[in-house]
C-alpha cells in the first residue's frame, strides 16, 4: 500500500521544501498540497465540517499549491508531488498547463495533478465560474490541459474552455501526460466522471465497503467509454486520527485501492513536526506489504 500525505500550508507552516523533504525521508510515497484561492467575506454556502457552517478563515490563506510544489521539487528527489486538489475551473487553463509542465520538468516527472470542480459557490463566482456548469468546465479544462501538454500548434474548442492554435511550453516529462486525478466525493456522480476522463480517483473518506462497491462500477464504465480500466488508479483521502490500522490497509488493498493519503493540518504549526507525527503510518504500511 502506498502512503501519501496531504498538507494544508499557510505562511505559518514553515518551508514547503523542508516539509516535503521530511515526508520523503519518512518514506511517504507522495506529498500533496491543498488549494483554496480566496474566501469571500459574505457568503451563503454552508460548510458541513464546522458546527456553525462557516468556512475556515485559513482557506483564504493557503499557500499557492504550485509555488509550494516548485519549492518541494527543489528539495526532494523521489517523492511524488501533487495537488489535492487544484480547483481547476477557477484557474486559467493555459497558465495551468505551463506551470504544471514546468513543475513536472524540474521534478523529473513526479507531478500528480489532483483536480476538482469545487463546492464553494461564492469562491467560484469570484473567478467567473458558472457554478451550475462547473463540472462541464472541469472536464473541458482537463481535456484542454492534455491538448496543451501534447505538442505545439494546438487548439481547443469547448463550450466554456476555448483557445485558437497556440504554442506553449515546456512540455511535461511524463508521457503522454502527468496523471490527472478526480477528487470528487459523491459516488452518485463521480463514478461516471472518473470513468470518462480521469486517470485516477481520490475521494475523501471513502469507506472500504464503498470502495468495494464503486471501483468495479468505475472499471465497467471505463470499458464502456473505450478506456483501459486497469490504467485508472484508486486512492482514498483519510482525514484526522492516527491513520488506518494494518488490517484496514489490507481491506482497502483487497478492494482495489493502491494508495491511502493521510491529511496533516499544519495551518499554524510546524509542518515538519506535523508530518513526522504521521511517520508510524508509513511503518505500518511497510509491514502490510
Amino acid at each position: 500500500m502506498k502512503i501519501g500525505v496531504l498538507t494544508f500550508l499557510t505562511d505559518k507552516s514553515g518551508s514547503p521544501g523542508a516539509i516535503a523533504h521530511a515526508a520523503e525521508d519518512l518514506g511517504f510515497e507522495s506529498f500533496y498540497v491543498a488549494e483554496h484561492l480566496a474566501v469571500p467575506t459574505d457568503y451563503a454556502t454552508r460548510y458541513p465540517r464546522s458546527r456553525d457552517g462557516k468556512v475556515p478563515d485559513f482557506y483564504g490563506a493557503l499557500i499557492d499549491p504550485f509555488v509550494a510544489l516548485s519549492i518541494a521539487a527543489h528539495t526532494t528527489s523521489r517523492i511524488k508531488l501533487g495537488t489535492a486538489i487544484c480547483l481547476l475551473p477557477e484557474r486559467n487553463v493555459i497558465e495551468t498547463a505551463k506551470v504544471t509542465a514546468s513543475i513536472d520538468h524540474y521534478s523529473k516527472g513526479r507531478l500528480i495533478l489532483g483536480v476538482g470542480a469545487g463546492w464553494f459557490r461564492e469562491e467560484a463566482q469570484l473567478f467567473g465560474v458558472d457554478f451550475v456548469r462547473r463540472w462541464q468546465h472541469l472536464r473541458e479544462a482537463v481535456e484542454a490541459l492534455r491538448v496543451l501538454w501534447s505538442g505545439d500548434d494546438v487548439s481547443y474548442a469547448g463550450e466554456i474552455v476555448k483557445f485558437p492554435s497556440i504554442k506553449v511550453g515546456p512540455k511535461p516529462v511524463q508521457k503522454p501526460a502527468p496523471p490527472i486525478w478526480l477528487g470528487a466525493h459523491d459516488p452518485k456522480y463521480a463514478l461516471k466522471r472518473v470513468a470518462r476522463y480521469a486517470d485516477g480517483w481520490c475521494p475523501g473518506g471513502l469507506s472500504v465497503e464503498k470502495a468495494r462497491e464503486c471501483i468495479p462500477q468505475i472499471k465497467a464504465l471505463a470499458s464502456e467509454y473505450g478506456r483501459d480500466p486497469e490504467k485508472i488508479e484508486f486512492s482514498v483521502l483519510l482525514m484526522g486520527g492516527d491513520g488506518p490500522t494494518a488490517d484496514v490497509m489490507k481491506q482497502y488493498a483487497e478492494a482495489g485501492v493502491s494508495r491511502l493519503v493521510v491529511a496533516a493540518s499544519a495551518v499554524a504549526e510546524d509542518g515538519v513536526k506535523v508530518v513526522q507525527g504521521l511517520g508510524p503510518i508509513v511503518e505500518r504500511a511497510a509491514k502490510v506489504g
